[in-house]
């Protein structure tokens, strides 16, 4: 693993341009880069009043905001031209499962059109060396088999989020098979696809640990949709450093790997259903849980990743555990009442680095 010294000779003063920055994955991207010494241009809608980067003050982080609609290409293409990047990280995106049933024609739109959007502007703009592009671990075609799915497994979605997101990955493959292999972008382009990540800051609807920490602080009951699905969960910190190695490797040259898709997920040991990690909160925080489905919303019941390929070429390893992982989100939710979101996720960061 590289520690803090290396990374930061590297990022000190790289020129940063984060769609999505005012999002939960977002704002920990911007205090991680900040951390190491970055120039942070951000492209987002204006942040929700109640957010990690209102909470973490990550205006004062970034060198420039730009807030507008990643369906404007014009903006867009304005706000990139005067950032003048050497790297793009593309967060921006309709991200939740549920939304995305009662509102699909948003989904399918600013995850497929505002990737084009981005993809498009790329093209054109000299100063990029790396262009990263954040996905989901729900592209994969999954019929519940018990695997742990890998770059190379058949793409496939049927809700409207993992649809969409699907389409995200074959339009950055055109990208890249008709343009970018061409260019002077060649083997600069990947996509990325995480676990489902947790951490402090997190305030989205119908996700667990968010609902869990709004439970634990209203004192009501925890609902829960689907208690035995399992999932691949990990910190925020984990797959964000892995974008930051793969944006790294981005930058040296004769590097080609035929498959330009990267899984970061936890290891086995973080294959674990919804009702064991709230078995495991419950062993240090009260709460009261309601299994409560919902007909209408599909979801896959197992869903795992294989992450050998960034392991091997990359030389990332997942560092925390589950047990870890749940309780820096509790830490930092008990903390917060006391210290600014900033410094507990600097805390944590740097904690991270230090193992």
């Amino acid at each position: 693993m590289e520690n803090v010294s290396s990374l930061s000779k590297f990022w000190k003063n790289k020129k940063v341009f984060i769609t999505g920055h005012t999002g939960f994955k977002g704002s920990w991207l911007v205090i991680i880069l900040n951390f190491l010494g970055a120039k942070i241009y951000g492209y987002s809608l204006k942040p929700l009043k109640k957010s990690l980067f209102n909470m973490a003050e990550c205006k004062k982080l970034v060198t420039k905001s730009f807030y507008h609609d990643i369906k404007n290409k014009k903006k867009l293409e304005i706000a990139i031209k005067k950032s003048k990047p050497d790297v793009i990280f593309h967060f921006a995106a309709q991200s939740l499962v549920k939304k995305s049933y009662e509102k699909p024609y948003e989904t399918f739109s600013t995850n497929i059109l505002g990737t084009l959007n981005l993809l498009e502007v790329a093209r054109q703009t000299k100063s990029l060396n790396s262009l990263v592009i954040a996905t989901t671990d729900k592209v994969y075609e999954n019929n519940n088999r018990n695997k742990a799915y890998n770059e190379k497994d058949k793409l496939g979605g049927t809700d409207p989020y993992s649809s969409s997101k699907v389409c995200k990955e074959i339009l950055t493959k055109s990208f890249i098979d008709t343009f970018f292999n061409f260019e002077r972008l060649k083997f600069k382009v990947s996509s990325v696809r995480s676990g489902n990540v947790i951490g402090g800051g997190d305030f989205a609807k119908d996700r667990l640990l968010p609902d869990v920490i709004n439970s634990l602080n209203s004192k009501k009951k925890l609902i829960l949709r689907n208690p035995d699905h399992i999932r691949p969960w990990q910190h925020v910190i984990e797959p964000i450093y892995g974008y930051l190695l793969l944006s790294k490797l981005h930058f040296k040259k004769n590097i080609y790997n035929k498959n330009y898709s990267w899984n970061f997920g936890p290891d086995k040991k973080n294959f674990v259903k919804v009702i064991d990690i709230v078995r495991k909160i419950k062993k240090k925080k009260k709460i009261k849980i309601e299994i409560k489905k919902l007909k209408k919303i599909k979801e896959s019941k197992t869903l795992k990743l294989n992450n050998s390929k960034s392991k091997k070429i990359l030389k990332w390893h997942p560092r925390l555990n589950i047990d870890k992982s749940i309780n820096m989100v509790l830490e930092w939710n008990d903390l917060i009442k006391y210290k600014k979101a900033k410094e507990l996720c600097v805390n944590q960061i740097k904690k991270y680095f230090s193992k």
